[in-house]
């Protein structure tokens, strides 16, 4: 289903008592396996879009859905409960559960290292990061109100810093199909502290299928340099291919792109499923994210993923990143936006245009 326009939303005038009959946000509390005493929103946006906000991993995504089919993809971890423990080195893997948006930072991306004697872990610690709910808004139609959202705190912080809040706004409106993203960094402290983010947005089967799903983007790509063979030998590398032998246990690859934006300063890309005729789309400003990367897992028996990652800084960790340039700080005080916006569609328009970013492939 595609956007509704402005004043004509298509639950305008539903006769019904109960909004909850037609979508909005419900909260609960996962009791079984790893995850046992996470809190969680489920969103349901009335569209065949619903997804599952995970208010203790960081207010990220896991399960989402739509008119019935899986989005994303499902690590074997499933969703844990947060851990410092998976704050050091390669351990963030351990709690990587896949879905639809796992954000990464906020002091560092990529991989791990060691700076001025102290270690950071793979992709940061917001993941592993408990969220302070602030508000959460359902929608009413009969008051003309049809936005829903959740909005909460997630803070890195410790005593004499880094100190750093992030007020993070998940949104949907009733009758669109489409997930807004809006992330506001402070710098609580009283010096200058480091500034990276990305978000890992993970597709998985249905929608991600063998010979049916292309990846959609346009620009200029610089694949990693373990990936370089597979992005410049391959014309076809945007499009899933089957499952590789080569990317059994940690084989992959990953580019980075200078993505084109329009005359609005605005990136598009997304993934179609030619096959089922069902995509995501991946829209934000280019401000907000400085590059974009595909990484590509086709792994045998199941491990058969991918993803789309607007990120401000790399996936090297912090050292490259400022052999790069790409090294960025906030200041005491100072604020940095980022916003996106993921929509799922089976509008041919809208799937036409993604596969135009290809050159209609």
């Amino acid at each position: 289903m595609s956007k509704t326009k402005a004043g004509r939303n298509p639950f305008a005038n539903a006769p019904v008592e109960n909004p909850s009959q037609l979508g909005g946000i419900e909260t609960s509390v996962l009791d079984n396996g790893p995850g046992c005493g996470v809190r969680i929103a489920w969103v349901n946006t009335g569209t065949g879009l619903r997804y599952k906000v995970v208010i203790d991993r960081g207010l990220d995504i896991a399960d989402a859905e739509f008119c019935g089919q899986s989005l994303t993809w499902h690590s074997l971890t499933g969703t844990t409960a947060p851990s410092h423990s998976y704050n050091h080195w390669m351990e963030w893997l351990r709690g990587f559960y896949g879905g639809l948006m796992v954000s990464c930072g906020p002091l560092n991306t990529g991989g791990p290292f060691v700076e001025d004697k102290e270690t950071y872990g793979l992709h940061g610690t917001h993941s592993h990061t408990r969220a302070i709910v602030e508000s959460i808004i359902n929608p009413d139609p009969v008051r003309g109100q049809f936005d829903m959202s959740i909005t909460a705190l997630v803070r890195t912080a410790r005593v004499f810093g880094p100190n750093v809040e992030l007020r993070r706004t998940m949104s949907s409106t009733l009758g669109e199909s489409a997930i807004r993203v809006h992330d506001e960094f402070t710098n609580r402290g009283n010096q200058p502290v480091p500034h990276a983010w990305l978000l890992h947005i993970n597709f998985g089967y249905p929608l991600l299928e063998p010979g049916a799903s292309v990846y959609c983007y346009k620009g200029k790509i610089t694949p990693r340099g373990d990936s370089v063979e597979w992005f410049t030998k391959h014309k076809d590398f945007r499009s899933a291919p089957a499952p590789q032998a080569a990317h059994r246990g940690t084989g992959e690859v990953f580019t980075y792109i200078d993505p084109q934006a329009d005359a609005k300063g605005m990136v598009c890309c997304g993934l179609v499923n030619r096959k089922r005729g069902l995509g995501v789309k991946v829209e934000y400003p280019r401000k907000d994210y400085a590059r974009l990367g595909n990484w590509q897992h086709w792994g045998p028996n199941g491990s058969y993923t991918g993803a789309l990652e607007p990120m401000t800084a790399g996936v090297e960790g912090r050292p490259v990143d400022r052999q790069r340039g790409w090294f960025r700080t906030l200041e005491p005080g100072e604020t940095a936006i980022h916003r996106c916006t993921i929509t799922a569609t089976t509008d041919k328009a809208d799937l036409a245009a993604l596969l135009r970013l290809n050159g209609g492939r």
